[in-house]
């Protein structure tokens, strides 16, 4: 029999490329609320939306608050709307595989599947709605869980399990990422990961940070197996 999976893919880099909406919504949002539109200036790729807000903070010289960091989300998810919705559709997209791997995805009773990101919730909904397919994850981990990555991964893990009907235990749990972070996320919550190079990072270097598997994209042979079996 197949063993019970939980199937959670991260977002930005993975599912889909957003021509730099995020970055630019983070940069506005800090130009309105603190006059600073290099608050950002670091690399984003594999942080949580909490940990990206704190580190910002610290870079302008304010010692970060748990409320200061929600109001700067709360308007962050407003302007979002407006970035996602601005970027011309030849730059806004989903990646190669992804729409085969979740109708295929949708036809396995053995398999749940969720998101696995470091966007808040709305955040991943308002990237995703752009291009048709939030509806297509029922549950998910998100950085309003934990701005932990491994954490929420764990959440999801969770979540997916319970609607498996499940122990998480007597579950293969497999995490689709673009980054490194991804990787090691999933190394410590002892899952499984595939690294897919569709974002800054190469198949060969996921690998070397310990992907479980790594391929170019997941319309590559094999990749399809991997994910639901």
């Amino acid at each position: 029999m197949t063993q019970p999976t939980v199937l959670l893919f991260d977002v930005d880099g993975t599912l889909v490329t957003t021509g730099g909406a995020g970055r630019r919504a983070l940069e506005r949002i800090f130009e309105v609320a603190y006059g600073r539109s290099d608050a950002c200036s670091f690399p984003l790729d594999g942080m949580t939306d909490r940990a990206i807000v704190r580190n910002a903070l610290r870079c302008i010289g304010r010692e970060p608050q748990e409320a200061d960091i929600d109001a700067v989300l709360q308007g962050y998810v407003e302007i979002l709307a407006e970035e996602v919705a601005s970027v011309d559709s030849g730059k806004y997209r989903l990646h190669r595989g992804i729409e085969p791997a979740l109708n295929a995805a949708a036809l396995c009773s053995h398999l749940a599947l969720g998101l696995g990101t470091g966007n808040i919730r709305q955040g991943a909904k308002v990237k995703l709605a752009r291009v048709g397919i939030y509806e297509r994850f029922g549950f998910g981990g998100f950085g309003c869980d934990h701005e932990d990555r491994a954490e929420l991964l764990r959440v999801g893990a969770a979540r997916g399990a319970e609607r498996l009907g499940r122990a998480l235990a007597d579950c293969r749990v497999v995490i689709v990422g673009d980054t490194p972070k991804d990787v090691e996320a999933a190394k410590r919550l002892g899952a499984d990961s595939v690294g897919v190079a569709t974002g800054r990072y190469t198949a060969e270097q996921l690998k070397a940070a310990g992907a479980t598997f790594a391929f170019s994209d997941l319309s590559e042979p094999g990749a399809l197996d991997i994910l639901l079996n």
